[in-house]
């Protein structure tokens, strides 16, 4: 695939498009002159007249798109083109051609996915345009064009809504909050605004929120978040949007502040613009015959660093900065497909490495896609130089000790890691072997890692204190 980016068994847009934009194309008499289904964010299609399907590039496709849309030149780096289906989803390099990978689609599918071969033989994929994932969400910021401010807000608003991104209660009802303000207007005083929120609740929240219990949501159960207010805590959250300054709130105002408003919280989120694979780790081993077994997972790669997430209790598992973890993956050749992620962490009290096995048809793909983000990271960011405690450049050219991560916003909150929901290795290198539990090690297993003048993975060293190196 070269770097292209895959998700296999993902919810989210590829159910809610799953139709074939361009490999059906093929069985049709001529393909010189043909109509080609791009899908937006918001599930609309936009039907393009395009000459010598066949050959056409992504670009000139998303220059088409671009052009019927009447978007800013800003739009190429902002965009790109996917094809998605339930089983699979790649983003197009420049290059690629998406009728010939459309075409190809069922010899991705056997490579990247377990999917049988029924599900294979029926599976086609859509054209949708995209957010990109090397798109930094800082330039998300200086964006001003009110039309791509939309359809950026329209695809994280789907993603929250799917419960692709976890969110805590509060973050969903002041997203949430977001939406009712473009949908419905500004809140006012006396109207029957808590009607309209509980006809169209799912149109704000994610549906495991929106279950009724006399009115007022379920409280939420097992999932790390404090019971749910209800439709109150939504309407809440709503009457306190604040409308932008010199506007009136009246209908047909600009929505651009409500757009940036929403993307900027989702920016709080650490997957947001995340490329999203399946795969499965194991659990952990319990009961009296330390039964495990696996649990079926998302992993988010960005700019920013990995996530995985637990696909059915909807909450982080593990998140990861690049500076903290090396990472290498097994070919199917050698054995069963896995990317290994290995990153500091203590085992009783004592620092130890660990190491996370996540098994996927995928982790070439996240190998590739995590090299290349590190390397985007160094060309168009390079790292700047060490600083003392005073704040000034460190004359010496020792690095730093590495830096901690921020503290949680919240306790339990799901964008936090839960470690002890996964089974890790806690390994000692020994010549060419591993020995579990083994604190004391002297190098990283994976020479693969980001290296950097600050921040960077670091090993423990072995000494009398087993302090962390």
């Amino acid at each position: 695939m070269d770097g292209t980016e895959g998700n296999a068994g993902q919810p989210g847009p590829a159910e809610r498009s799953h139709r074939s934009s361009v490999s059906s194309v093929g069985t049709r008499a001529s393909v010189a002159a043909a109509d080609v289904l791009v899908y937006l964010a918001d599930d609309t299609v936009l039907p393009l007249a395009v000459d010598n399907l066949p050959s056409l590039s992504a670009h000139e496709l998303h220059r088409a798109v671009r052009e019927v849309l009447q978007l800013p030149d800003i739009a190429l780096d902002v965009f790109a083109l996917w094809l998605v289906s339930p089983l699979l989803e790649v983003q197009l390099k420049p290059r690629h051609r998406p009728y010939k990978l459309g075409r190809q689609w069922p010899e991705l599918l056997l490579r990247f996915t377990d999917a049988p071969e029924d599900d294979v033989a029926a599976d086609e994929p859509s054209l949708q345009f995209r957010r990109n994932v090397f798109f930094p969400k800082r330039r998300e910021l200086q964006i001003h064009d009110e039309e791509v401010l939309r359809l950026l807000y329209e695809e994280a608003k789907g993603n929250v809504l799917a419960a692709r991104y976890p969110c805590d209660v509060e973050d969903c009802e002041a997203l949430g909050a977001l939406v009712c303000r473009v949908q419905l207007g500004p809140y006012q005083p006396g109207q029957p605004t808590a009607c309209a929120l509980r006809e169209k609740l799912d149109s704000f929240l994610p549906a495991h929120l929106c279950k009724r219990g006399h009115g007022l949501f379920a409280a939420l159960r097992g999932r790390g978040a404090k019971a749910g207010t209800g439709e109150q805590g939504l309407l809440s959250a709503y009457c306190q949007v604040k409308e932008a300054a010199g506007s009136d709130g009246e209908h047909g105002a600009s929505l651009s502040p409500h757009y940036r408003a929403y993307l900027l919280k989702s920016h709080e989120l650490p997957f947001y613009g995340c490329a999203f694979f399946h795969g499965e780790v194991d659990k952990p081993a319990q009961g009296f015959l330390h039964r495990g077994g696996r649990k079926p997972v998302d992993v988010a790669i960005s700019l920013e660093g990995v996530h995985v997430i637990d696909s059915r209790e909807k909450h982080v598992l593990l998140g990861l900065r690049f500076q903290e973890l090396s990472w290498d993956h097994t070919s199917p050749e050698e054995e069963e497909s896995v990317l290994w992620l290995e990153f500091d962490g203590d085992n009783e009290g004592t620092p130890v490495n660990k190491l996370l096995k996540i098994y996927s048809k995928q982790a070439e793909l996240m190998s590739s896609l995590i090299e290349y983000c590190i390397e985007l990271n160094q060309t168009s960011e390079p790292a700047a130089p060490p600083e003392n405690v005073s704040g000034a450049p460190s004359a010496t050219g020792s690095p730093p000790p590495p830096t901690q991560r921020p503290p949680l916003r919240r306790q339990g909150s799901v964008v936090s890691s839960r470690l002890q929901h996964l089974s890790t290795i806690d390994y000692v290198e020994e010549g060419q072997q591993i020995k579990r539990v083994k604190p004391k090690r002297t190098t990283s297993f994976f020479s693969r890692q980001l290296s950097t003048s600050q921040g960077s993975y670091t090993v423990v060293q072995p000494s009398d204190s087993l302090e962390q190196g």
